[in-house]
């Protein structure tokens, strides 16, 4: 119990919740941590199920923090090529970092890995993390907000920031309104072995039932999967056994990198669109998936956070304080910028997932027709494929 004071409080301690703490630890911003779980991450020994694939921007800005310099060679699942096939018609289309004059395009990383390197830096810097939190109450006022634990400790800071998930209690207690779709799809997840080296090479099949990922690890013989399916035929495959749970996968990308093998256990988790139509209440604002989800069709859910937590890292750093406190015009008026700038961010990668989820989902032959006609003209269209490099590696 007790009142504890400090100038950010950030609710999640996940990727994006980390990262932000970072980026205003390093400038000397006093940041607390409330995080639900009881368990300070720290980098897995065993391989985990969830990745996300980290695009240049979210790794150059990890750098900048002292972060990617933990996070170990022998994890980054760097790829330097994709290819993007439709299965009902073959069309099909690549892309090549060469091409652009880039190394690479994007980083396969484990997601509990970075969230033990923001951690790690995250303690260095003096965040404080406060483990096995749950919130009982929340008031926001003109000039600071109070978060009431359970407990009965008190966090009174400047800013509270939701960053705990699509499920965010604290967007709960701002009473927002939603935009909600429900895909009726689980995205299915699991680590595979395969025949052949997969080269860096990151693949991706739109099937009937929605889109086949197989995304480049470390180990050359070795991807993370995600499967967009129907619920009812994503709980099938999860009840297959590992066998009969690799043939699946591997009929369905046309057995491209060989016969694969199941590494360890697979799951699913739910696929929606949400996104909160207000995003900043008085001292409160939300940020990554707290305030927005996609589809992960496109790999870029996470990028999508980062580049949020980035975007208001930049504009609360810019503020100056009196005694430790900031101006709250000039603190509202760098919060209403990153809300208006975030949200038109995130309703680009909304409306563009749900074309993409739409046009490859169809059956109808004229929209396959379409399907192939489009992918096989941008593949001859080298300024168009840069362009759109260029944009999946920025926030």
């Amino acid at each position: 119990m007790g009142l504890v004071r400090t100038q950010v409080t950030i609710v999640g301690g996940g990727m994006v919740g980390a990262a932000l703490a970072v980026a205003l630890a390093v400038k000397g911003k006093k940041v607390v941590v409330l995080e639900r779980s009881d368990t300070v991450k720290t980098f897995p020994t065993e391989p985990s199920l969830r990745v996300s694939a980290l695009n240049l921007a979210a790794q150059n800005w990890f750098a900048k923090l002292g972060v990617w310099e933990l996070v170990n060679l022998a994890q980054q699942g760097f790829y330097d090529r994709m290819e993007v096939w439709d299965d009902a018609t073959g069309a099909k289309i690549q892309f090549a970092a060469s091409a652009v004059d880039q190394e690479q395009l994007g980083c396969i990383v484990e997601n509990a890995v970075v969230e033990a390197a923001l951690w790690q830096r995250a303690q260095a810097l003096g965040v404080q993390f406060e483990l096995g939190v749950e919130i009982e109450a929340i008031e926001s006022h003109t000039d600071d907000v109070v978060v009431q634990t359970k407990a009965g400790t008190h966090y009174l800071s400047q800013l509270l920031i939701a960053a705990d998930g699509g499920r965010s209690q604290v967007r709960s207690f701002m009473n927002v309104e939603m935009q909600f779709r429900d895909y009726e799809q689980l995205g299915v997840v699991a680590t595979l072995n395969t025949e052949y080296p997969h080269e860096g090479n990151a693949r991706q099949v739109f099937l009937a039932g929605g889109p086949l990922a197989l995304l480049p690890m470390a180990d050359p013989h070795q991807v993370s999967i995600v499967w967009s399916l129907p619920t009812l035929e994503a709980q099938a495959l999860l009840q297959k056994n590992v066998t009969e749970f690799a043939q699946a996968v591997t009929a369905a990308s046309s057995s491209c990198l060989g016969v694969l093998t199941r590494a360890g256990e697979a799951a699913g988790f739910p696929l929606r669109m949400q996104y909160a139509e207000q995003w900043l209440k008085q001292r409160i604002v939300l940020v990554g998936d707290a305030a927005h989800t996609i589809h992960p069709l496109a790999g870029q859910g996470a990028n999508l956070g980062l580049g949020d937590a980035w975007y208001l890292a930049e504009q609360l750093n810019a503020l100056g304080t009196l005694n430790g406190v900031w101006d709250a015009q000039a603190l509202q008026k760098n919060l209403r910028h990153y809300e208006r700038a975030r949200k038109t961010a995130a309703l680009k990668q909304v409306a563009t997932m749900e074309g993409f989820h739409r046009l490859f989902t169809a059956q109808h032959p004229v929209i396959q027709f379409v399907r192939a006609v489009g992918l096989s003209g941008t593949q001859r269209m080298e300024k168009v494929k840069a362009f759109f490099l260029s944009q999946a590696n920025q926030f």
